[in-house]
């Protein structure tokens, strides 16, 4: 069975569940993980993860790579060195390096190893950064070096094109559902208006989670008894509590944090609509395909989103969810209120929304056209070899 080294910094943040899936997921290719950091291993139990140590240093020597030969952090850090260990003592017929960040990063090692490899993009790693010219240009040459390029949406592949990176090469990395987990739901509109939003995600920008309070403020004066709550942490929180204080719905605003997989599931299954208006960030921060909003669709939960990134892939409009422009708070509470006010669209939503993820983002599928991406590289890779 062909080996394949998952590349991971951290192993794993809370929000990394779509990581541990794949690489728990494989059947057909053995894995195990090399990473910096090993994080919350009671969320994400895996035997086989190689904590890399960090390098003992030799000043002089290091000084001499970095300062005399002007050689990458990789070299004089002695990452390079870890790793070709590392990836020979394990017999790796290949490597898949987790972010665009984390590849560029690797870029001098990509460079020189003599196996194939592939890097993955999955939302804000696509991003240029702001008077980092460097960077920049290494993200561009990553593009240039690899043999082949994963990104989660076809948006995020036509992004990545403008960056120069060969649309021959990109393949879509779909984000896998395990549906068992995130069961479909018969739902009926609430007959006395009581409805329950949802919205789980970071507590960032691209979220959009300032529209969704803006947008359940104009829905509540409707609905009085509405309620909504936002499962995830992150550096807004104190901002959006102050949001939701101005805008008067405080009190019907639950914020309880980052939830396990099994406190998402029981969510979605008592709510009635997930919310999700993401936008692009002035640094052109943009999703793939949320991984929450697909779980939620799994459960039978319509969706209210915006027309960004990946989610139009997911989300067919007027068929399982509405979608409405980004940054648009009367937009999206027009949609809500749409929604609440057609009980037999409400309900066809909700069937359509569980049989879409069932059939574009199931696991196993998911999983199967991965091996076959890395089935493909590695044929490709011989052939490149014998020529």
């Amino acid at each position: 069975m062909p080996v394949v080294a998952s590349y991971c910094t951290t192993f794993l943040k809370p929000e990394m569940r779509h990581i541990y899936r794949q690489v728990t997921g494989l059947r057909e290719f053995q894995t195990f993980v090399l990473t910096k950091s090993r994080e919350n291993p009671e969320v994400f139990p895996f035997g086989d993860v190689d904590v890399l140590p960090r390098p003992r240093i030799n000043f002089l020597a290091r000084f001499h790579k970095k300062y005399i030969r002007r050689m990458e952090a990789v070299f004089y850090r002695g990452e390079y060195d870890q790793l070709c260990s590392a990836l020979d003592r394990r017999h790796a017929d290949l490597l898949h390096v987790y972010f665009g960040h984390t590849g560029v990063h690797l870029l001098p090692f990509l460079r020189n190893w003599t196996g194939p490899s592939v890097v993955s993009f999955h939302g804000m790693d696509i991003m240029l950064r702001e008077a980092d010219d460097h960077y920049n240009q290494s993200l561009r040459a990553l593009l240039q070096t690899l043999p082949m390029v994963l990104a989660r949406s076809e948006s995020l592949a036509t992004r990545l094109v403008e960056l120069g990176c060969t649309r021959e090469k990109i393949r879509i990395n779909r984000t896998g559902i395990p549906l068992d987990d995130f069961p479909f739901v018969q739902r009926n509109a609430p007959s006395d208006g009581a409805w329950h939003l949802v919205q789980a995600c970071r507590l960032i920008e691209k979220k959009g989670i300032d529209v969704t309070l803006r947008a359940f403020a104009s829905f509540r004066e409707v609905y009085p008894k509405s309620k909504l709550t936002i499962a995830g942490d992150g550096g807004l929180l104190s901002d959006l509590r102050s949001l939701a204080s101005e805008l008067g719905v405080s009190g019907c605003v639950d914020f309880p944090g980052f939830q396990s997989q099994a406190n998402l599931a029981a969510l979605y299954q008592e709510a009635h609509v997930f919310v999700h208006p993401s936008q692009t960030t002035a640094r052109l921060d943009q999703e793939g395909v949320p991984n929450a909003m697909l779980e939620a669709m799994s459960t039978g939960l319509p969706v209210v989103a915006t027309w960004h990134g990946g989610i139009p892939e997911a989300v067919t409009d007027g068929k399982d969810g509405l979608l409405t422009p980004e940054r648009d708070v009367p937009a999206l509470a027009a949609s809500l209120l749409r929604l609440a006010e057609n009980p037999e669209l409400y309900k066809s939503f909700s069937a359509h929304a569980s049989e879409s993820v069932r059939e574009n983002f199931e696991q196993s599928r998911a999983i199967s056209a991965l091996e076959g991406y890395y089935r493909e590289l590695l044929t490709n890779h011989e052939h490149a070899t014998r020529a």
